[in-house]
């Protein structure tokens, strides 16, 4: 009898993030395959005490996929743990088809993202209604080679898109140096959240002229998203926001214009 994989998103850090789901998947699995450096440890407390535990931090995609399938193959249900969300810089692709090669059906179960929990913990929305409609999730690097750049899409942020930029910390003043190439000015507003739903979670406010100097005085170098647009700045824009799903003036299927008697 072949088992299963379920690929579960372990949320941002915070154990209480995680689905309902996932948690009833953890406890009943017979393997837990897990980033140990990024998924919180205070999740693998619900597994089975003879559950059997691998941390993949320092395996390649071969060593994981060979354990999926092997555990698998024996009729045990296995546990990929990915921190965030799968679908989101979760190298999910490569996992899944060499399941499919292999044979051994699995399931994929959601997760919070980082860009998600790092706008709650602000809190900010990253769409704004009428301002912002589009979010940009983007990542930076110095080694990965990728098709387009944060300066191609820096212009959309210039008319209304929330950019969030994952792995850029740590190359934070190319990061800026980009986004001003793409087109936005110093006073472009941005946040960067350092491991939000964590304990030692940070939070940092400025601009494109002053959030590389906060970010080194804060010694910050891994683990945050960069958040830049107008939705990094709710003040600037309080007085500008009016939803139109809310407002009594914009009639819909679930509130029809009502009609005032004389």
């Amino acid at each position: 009898m072949v088992g299963k994989v379920v690929f579960i998103g372990s949320g941002p850090g915070d154990p209480e993030l995680i689905t309902v789901k996932a948690k009833k998947y953890i406890e009943t699995a017979d393997v837990i395959v897990y980033a140990g450096s990024l998924v919180n440890p205070e999740i693998l407390k619900w597994s089975r005490k003879d559950a059997e535990v691998y941390n993949s931090s320092s395996l390649t995609l071969n060593e994981i996929v060979e354990i999926m399938v092997k555990k698998a193959s024996e009729g045990k249900l296995v546990v990929r743990l990915k921190s965030g969300d799968s679908s989101i810089y979760g190298a999910l692709f490569e996992e899944m088809w060499a399941l499919e090669a292999a044979g051994i059906p699995f399931e994929v179960v959601p997760g919070i993202t980082a860009a998600i929990a790092a706008a709650s913990v602000i809190p900010i929305e990253l769409t704004v209604p009428k301002l912002s409609q589009t979010v940009i999730i983007t990542r930076a690097s110095l080694r990965v080679p990728m098709q387009g750049s944060i300066k191609d899409f820096a212009k959309m942020v210039k008319i209304g898109a929330t950019m969030v930029i994952y792995t850029g910390i740590h190359i934070i003043d190319r990061v800026v140096n980009d986004l001003k190439e793409g087109g936005l000015t110093d006073d472009t507003p941005v946040i960067v959240v350092y491991r939000a739903t964590w304990p030692e979670q940070r939070i940092i406010k400025g601009t494109l002229a002053d959030i590389v100097s906060k970010v080194r005085e804060a010694k910050i170098y891994r683990d945050s998203v960069i958040i830049v647009g107008l939705a990094s700045d709710p003040q600037q824009i309080k007085n500008m926001v009016r939803s139109s799903v809310y407002d009594p003036k914009h009639n819909h299927s679930y509130r029809p214009w009502k009609v005032e008697e004389d």
